[in-house]
């Protein structure tokens, strides 16, 4: 029996989906392969630069005579790096294969991973970071002294009354304590803020890439 005008239709959008869905696929596979590319170069990048800027910092720091806060930071930030490269390497072992969404999704598994991970770090970091810069001006030469004593000897002078702990005032050992615990406290959001600066057109193409896969699929 001859086939109806309305089979023949129906046959034809049939083989026209047939024909484009595998495109579809293919292109969604090529945007996700390209915005994660896109994002390991960026976090490359990245990692080079606070390399390059830890190692000047180290030679700035020694030139202007506060080498104990260039040696700090430099150290910490070196641990830094080391333990996102070990980050990356577990990035680089995601199998693109055929599923784009399957790819997305372990994808982002590993970003949420890796920002669990520096939000716990960045609570001892900027903390780190801050102490570095004490002791370092603390221990400054100033004409033979330490910068810091000089700086005790005049609060001496003019509160000769003020508690000493160590040599240092009290209320200074306060103040710093209450520094490092509101570091401490928003070191997490102060790297999610930093993240968002960096990464957050790469999330945001990411988060509709996913929304654009999962609307097809329903």
């Amino acid at each position: 029996m001859e086939k109806s005008i309305e089979n023949i239709w129906k046959e034809g959008f049939l083989k026209s989906d047939a024909l484009i869905a595998p495109k579809i696929n293919d292109l969604y596979s090529q945007k996700s392969i390209h915005i994660i590319d896109k994002f390991k170069k960026m976090f490359r990048i990245n990692l080079i630069a606070i390399v390059f800027f830890s190692f000047l910092f180290l030679l700035i720091s020694y030139f202007i005579g506060i080498p104990i806060m260039g040696i700090i930071f430099f150290v910490t930030l070196l641990v830094l790096v080391f333990i996102n490269k070990g980050l990356l390497k577990d990035l680089e072992t995601i199998d693109k294969g055929e599923n784009s969404y399957q790819y997305l999704k372990e994808f982002n598994r590993w970003i949420k991973n890796q920002v669990a991970v520096n939000k716990r770090i960045s609570t001892f970091l900027y903390p780190i970071i801050f102490m570095s810069f004490i002791l370092g001006f603390w221990f400054k030469d100033a004409k033979g002294i330490p910068l810091g004593e000089r700086l005790v000897t005049k609060i001496l002078i003019s509160f000769p009354d003020t508690y000493l702990i160590f040599g240092i005032p009290l209320i200074g050992i306060v103040i710093v304590f209450l520094i490092l615990g509101i570091l401490a406290f928003f070191g997490g959001r102060i790297y999610q803020w930093d993240l968002n600066i960096v990464y957050g057109r790469v999330f945001k193409k990411l988060e509709e890439l996913m929304t654009d896969i999962e609307n097809l699929n329903e």
